[in-house]
């Protein structure tokens, strides 16, 4: 069950320029929290901005959970201003649909921009359990985060930039596709914008490899009530429709329509 607490920051680091890594007190959370799963953050004790903003879970540490957002507008821009030592008013952990641990022969991990923040804590149970190749893909050089953090975690690491500007050049799903002619993994886990969500669920449900899809929506509440969430359910029936931040975030790509 999530848990409302008011944690205390105690580490904030600007990691490029708009992007800021978190790091707060929250042992309840921490000791419940799964892969996948994330956080709805009040960002203000003002009646504006009303509505929390929902953040994924990057890293847990003992009692330490650490998450990663970028400054999108208002309601971000005013949680970017928190101070060390400030309380955040946290609800979580969130989310039913998370990554599935288990000791599988090979995975593929993708992650695309902001969208390989919630694959980090993934790629770290799975070590020691699962070779796991990580594929992360950035428009370009000066907008790259955690290279040495997935590296230290991963058996593989593949890097591409858009542009080529730092390591190889193209789009990350191309490097992934190459490698699976080589040798399929068990499992792909992906995490990132919807064009490579959707190439990937393309390219899994091809080639008959389970695959795993972290979904982004706007969620205003977290929990399912304001049902702003809504995602298609593939059923052999009448059409059905499930909720990214109650049923999800995580989902098998078999089983939604994107």
């Amino acid at each position: 069950m999530p848990i409302q607490t008011k944690s205390k920051l105690i580490n904030k680091e600007k990691l490029i320029d708009g992007i800021y890594k978190f790091s707060v007190e929250a042992p309840e959370i921490a000791k419940t929290a799964k892969p996948g799963q994330f956080l709805e953050i009040r960002v203000s004790d003002s009646i504006e901005p009303f509505l929390r903003r929902p953040i994924s879970i990057y890293n847990i540490n003992n009692q330490i959970v650490e998450f990663i957002f970028q400054v999108k507008g208002k309601g971000t821009e005013i949680l970017s201003q928190k101070q060390v030592s400030e309380e955040i008013d946290i609800l979580g952990p969130l989310g039913n649909g998370t990554f599935k641990i288990k000791e599988y022969k090979k995975a593929f991990i993708i992650g695309g921009g902001i969208g390989t923040y919630p694959l980090y804590e993934l790629a770290k149970q799975l070590r020691g359990k699962t070779k796991v190749s990580t594929y992360i893909g950035f428009r370009s050089k000066d907008l790259i985060t955690l290279e040495s953090e997935f590296a230290e975690v991963c058996d593989e690491l593949i890097l591409t930039t858009d542009d080529g500007s730092y390591g190889k050049k193209g789009f990350s799903i191309d490097y992934l596709k190459e490698d699976c002619k080589k040798e399929k993994p068990d499992i792909i886990f992906a995490c990132g914008p919807l064009p490579m969500l959707k190439a990937i669920q393309q390219f899994a449900n091809d080639e008959k490899i389970q695959c795993q899809m972290s979904l982004e929506e706007k969620m205003g509440c977290g929990i399912g009530a304001c049902l702003g969430c809504a995602v298609k359910i593939i059923t052999e029936t009448e059409p059905k429709y499930g909720h990214v931040c109650k049923d999800g975030p995580v989902f098998w790509a078999k089983d939604v329509e994107i």
